[in-house]
């Protein structure tokens, strides 16, 4: 019996893993679709927004049962894992390759281990710590193995994205330590529901409401933007608490190692070819996620 929990747990951890990846991984499109003819502002508070309306009815009932002295983390954490950084990817992504902000989305395994061990008693095996750096080497060597290589103009953007990246690392160490018994839902739920003023606000405060939202580039670039915020922040937002739950800090970490993964899937679905460094690096982030998990 024992041993049957273990190889459910496992498999339910490996499930929202690569469901996340996928959202997350396939987030990136639609971000670059709303940045065709909305402002990076625009598409982030959208995306907030479209979040929140679509966890609001859940909010309601969360309100009723989360403990109120979990409510300024839970806020927190909205902020922290949302919020800021869909507007620091946002900006950055104006001027930086998203390859290269892949790579430094990769530092988000590290920052949660220095964070962690740094405020949070977090403590990790040495496997774990060496899952983390061999699955970096392989991110970090992934996008050299492209014909198309990495643009590395405008290097200042790329602090938006460490930012981002601390940000993140913050987050799944509070998350864990202060809302570990609070369902995901109610987390997520509420997170945004306080999220939803300051997104219409900034909205309203950039003219969103004024474009010619009725000409189909605006249309498709809000659908985009929408479409991000409901299934790329929202619902993902529920599965990633409930895998930091289930798996830790350190694993649900490693999910942005397997965002460029997804990218590449994508490439090869749309008639690009894969070659064989690629796949190389590829089999490296995998056996550097698999270390991690193998002691979490």
């Amino acid at each position: 019996m024992y041993k049957f929990n273990v190889l459910t747990k496992n498999f339910t951890s490996w499930l929202l893993f690569i469901l996340i990846a996928l959202i997350w991984g396939s987030s990136f499109i639609l971000m670059k679709m709303g940045l065709q003819v909305l402002s990076p502002y625009q598409v982030a508070a959208l995306r907030m927004l479209s979040g929140a309306i679509a966890l609001l009815p859940f909010a309601f009932k969360a309100f009723k049962q989360v403990d109120r002295k979990k409510l300024p983390y839970i806020i927190l954490s909205g902020f922290l894992g949302s919020f800021f950084p869909a507007f620091l990817y946002c900006i950055a992504e104006t001027r930086i390759d998203s390859s290269l902000a892949a790579i430094l989305n990769s530092f988000t395994p590290m920052f949660t281990i220095i964070v962690g061990a740094s405020f949070f008693q977090l403590k990790a095996v040495w496997l774990q710590i060496a899952g983390v750096i061999i699955g970096c080497i392989g991110l970090i060597l992934l996008p050299f193995t492209t014909q198309q290589g990495i643009n590395f103009t405008d290097m200042q953007y790329s602090l938006l994205v460490l930012v981002a990246t601390i940000c993140y690392a913050l987050n799944v160490n509070m998350v864990n330590r202060h809302l570990h018994n609070t369902p995901s839902l109610h987390i997520a739920s509420l997170a945004f529901c306080f999220l939803l003023p300051p997104a219409l606000i900034i909205l309203i405060a950039t003219g969103y409401f004024n474009l010619p939202l009725g000409d189909t580039a605006y249309w498709h670039a809000s659908a985009a933007a929408i479409t991000l915020g409901a299934f790329g922040t929202a619902i993902a937002s529920v599965l990633f608490y409930m895998l930091l739950k289930k798996s830790g800090v350190l694993f649900t970490s490693l999910v942005t190692y397997a965002i460029p993964v997804v990218a590449v899937l994508w490439g090869i679905l749309s008639g690009e070819s894969i070659t064989l460094p690629e796949l190389g690096c590829l089999i490296i982030i995998l056996s550097g996620v698999y270390l991690v998990n193998k002691k979490s």
